[in-house]
């Protein structure tokens, strides 16, 4: 029984190492060999005995497949392709239209780069609906995409009343800290049944509330219908018209389906999904965290520190969003992970650029006072630390970035301790 339970070593020698082919090496102080060894273990010191798993050829080629084995792996793929675009085909022969058919006007509240970009977008998807962007500069193109002209259909007014008259559609472009003073200085001209979509992102920082929660509220209107938009989308890009993809959010799936039809095109993909509160946090948070990115950059401090970075930041995230009633697969879609990759790792994203100049030693007020646009992360990352509190959710990226912007932590002192955080 004893020798079954020691094994039993024997060595082959190449012969290219010794004059006598070959011979055998046996340990002392070893047992003697059973009749029947259990484990032989057999080495050579030159070029291994051939693998019948392995082709015998020397060759490279002989590792590659054999020409009808390439043609049926063609096939395969060539199959795959062709039911994928009979489905789509399929899908789109049947897609409704009469959403677009019926929509006559679209107001537009607010005139920033994607609010007017967003207004061009549905102007050039029937060439007879009005679209009225209401803003305070109606040069506001011009001072965006000086490159771009607008469609003849888009007009631009300060006038509440006209530009919501009759609207069967409002897109909602004012930044979030600024939303509820403006509407309700517009609430008498809103339609109690006119659907606010929502472009903006963000956190309102004394209340952290959510604009699924400011726009009805501010209209004291607790049924004003609401859908949020959200996903990677420049304006720019999407005035270029590239290939784009988004999500709409609404608790009511008609509507959500609705919006769906009146905003999809060749170039703008429009996913849907009841997710609200899920896709509000992500949209939110990921400027916060584009922010971090920025700051990362600025401070030189490589790739790998980047990658860390955003993959604790996007746990946060789903951290918290799960929390307060999210699906964690929204925050892995196109409005959570798609949102983040494009915001912290591109530097059209302003947020990132407000971190990037505070990572190279700028002060957070004369960054702000240089811009001419709003980075939301900004007061955004104020809320986070309340909501951190109130949902009992660790948040080390994003707190880091909230003490940053209110001068308790210099960002060279922030990578330390997070860097110094338990592990």
């Amino acid at each position: 029984m004893e020798a079954l339970l020691e094994p039993v070593f024997v060595f082959k020698l190449n012969p290219s190492f010794t004059s006598k082919n070959p011979y055998t090496v046996h340990f002392p102080n070893l047992p003697k060999i059973p009749s029947k060894p259990l484990v032989v273990a057999t080495c050579c010191a030159g070029t291994p005995s051939p693998s019948p798993l392995l082709p015998q050829d020397s060759d490279q080629n002989s590792l590659q497949l054999s020409p009808d084995r390439t043609r049926d792996r063609r096939k395969v793929v060539r199959i795959a392709w062709e039911k994928l675009v009979r489905w789509s085909r399929s899908w789109r022969s049947k897609a409704k239209t009469d959403v677009l058919e019926r929509t006559k006007k679209v107001v537009v509240l607010g005139g920033g780069s994607f609010g007017t970009a967003m207004a061009a977008h549905v102007a050039n998807r029937k060439a007879q609906m009005e679209v009225s962007m209401l803003v305070r500069d109606p040069a506001v193109c011009r001072k965006y995409f000086p490159e771009h002209k607008l469609p003849e259909n888009v007009t631009a007014t300060s006038d509440a009343k006209t530009a919501l008259l009759g609207a069967d559609y409002c897109l909602h472009a004012v930044p979030v800290q600024f939303s509820t003073s403006f509407l309700e200085g517009i609430a008498e001209h809103v339609d109690p049944g006119l659907p606010f979509i929502s472009l903006s992102k963000g956190l309102e920082l004394n209340t952290l509330r959510m604009m699924s929660q400011i726009i009805p509220q501010a209209l004291k209107n607790p049924r004003q219908p609401f859908i949020a938009l959200s996903g990677p989308s420049f304006a720019l890009e999407l005035m270029n018209k590239l290939p784009t993809a988004m999500v709409v959010a609404s608790k009511d799936k008609k509507l959500a389906h609705a919006v769906q039809q009146l905003l999809s095109c060749s170039h703008l993909r429009i996913s849907t999904s009841r997710d609200v509160t899920g896709v509000e946090i992500a949209g939110a948070l990921k400027n916060v965290l584009a922010i971090a990115a920025g700051i990362v950059e600025g401070m030189n401090l490589g790739n790998n520190s980047m990658a860390a970075l955003v993959a604790q930041g996007c746990s946060e995230i789903r951290w918290l969003a799960t929390k307060m009633g999210g699906k964690p697969a929204t925050i892995t879609g196109l409005s959570g992970t798609g949102d983040i990759m494009l915001t912290c790792f591109v530097n059209l994203s302003r947020n990132k650029r407000v971190g990037v100049r505070l990572g190279s030693g700028e002060e957070l007020e004369d960054i702000l006072s240089s811009m001419n646009q709003v980075a939301e992360g900004v007061s955004t990352a104020g809320a986070v630390i309340a909501l951190a509190q109130k949902y009992n959710v660790k948040m080390p990226v994003l707190t880091a970035v909230a003490r940053i912007m209110d001068s308790e932590l210099t960002p060279k002192k922030a990578v330390l301790e997070l860097m110094s955080l338990p592990q």
